[in-house]
């Protein structure tokens, strides 16, 4: 056989119809993704491969200029960053935190309420004391809160009282009145939580992401 002689390659017959998987170069060009001319389905050929349609597809980098919709479930690994306001479910991530009801009592309006907001990540554990001397905390509070960083308002019930907190724990509040006065009161008690940073409240800078403890534990709308 001659070095020069033509050998024809093998393949079955018939035209070639693997979906094989997408190959080459990555481009960065900022480009819009070309549309694929197609004939009418009733124009094509019947002998010719089955066209395919995107089901499944993979790209490194997408932007969306306009809107995306959907009625799937969206899964990340990473960040979702918007430069306006995300929503979700029908709820809106801003800057304040709301919840916007039915009127419990009013046919025909609505009842919206935010989060009462301070300079700290902190809980409360609100509550009646009568004819007792001390306010057992909540268990799990021995875990969630720094225990030093409790304070307490009593708010007295049918009478003055003269009440104080003689001291307190991790576990208990202890309550003094006048005389020995049988103690009836209301309670609201705040601690600040254990679990994480502790919150910087003023830092120089022009945008959260100059925050510089960990962002990662809040979800703020940026």
């Amino acid at each position: 056989m001659s070095s020069m002689e033509f050998v024809p390659g093998s393949r079955p017959e018939g035209p070639d119809c693997i979906d094989r998987a997408a190959y080459g170069l990555a481009s960065n060009l900022d480009q819009y993704i070309a549309k694929q001319h197609l004939i009418a389905e009733e124009d094509y050929p019947a002998d010719a491969c089955e066209p395919y349609k995107y089901h499944t597809a993979k790209i490194d980098n997408w932007e969306v200029t306009t809107a995306q919709t959907g009625a799937g479930t969206i899964s990340m690994q990473g960040s979702i960053t918007s430069a306006t306001e995300v929503t979700a479910n029908g709820i809106t991530l801003t800057s304040r935190k709301p919840f916007d009801i039915p009127h419990p009592t009013k046919d025909g309006y609505r009842l919206r309420h935010v989060c009462l907001e301070g300079p700290e990540s902190a809980v409360y554990f609100r509550g009646r004391v009568s004819n007792k001397n001390e306010i057992i905390l909540p268990n799990y509070w021995k875990g969630l809160v720094d225990w030093t960083t409790i304070t307490v308002n009593l708010t007295p019930i049918g009478s003055h009282q003269n009440l104080i907190v003689k001291r307190f724990d991790e576990e208990k509040i202890y309550l003094q009145s006048n005389g020995g006065f049988p103690i009836d009161c209301f309670f609201h008690v705040y601690a600040e939580r254990s679990d994480g940073e502790r919150l910087i409240v003023e830092y120089e800078g022009t945008s959260i992401d100059d925050y510089p403890g960990d962002n990662s534990i809040y979800s703020i709308n940026k």
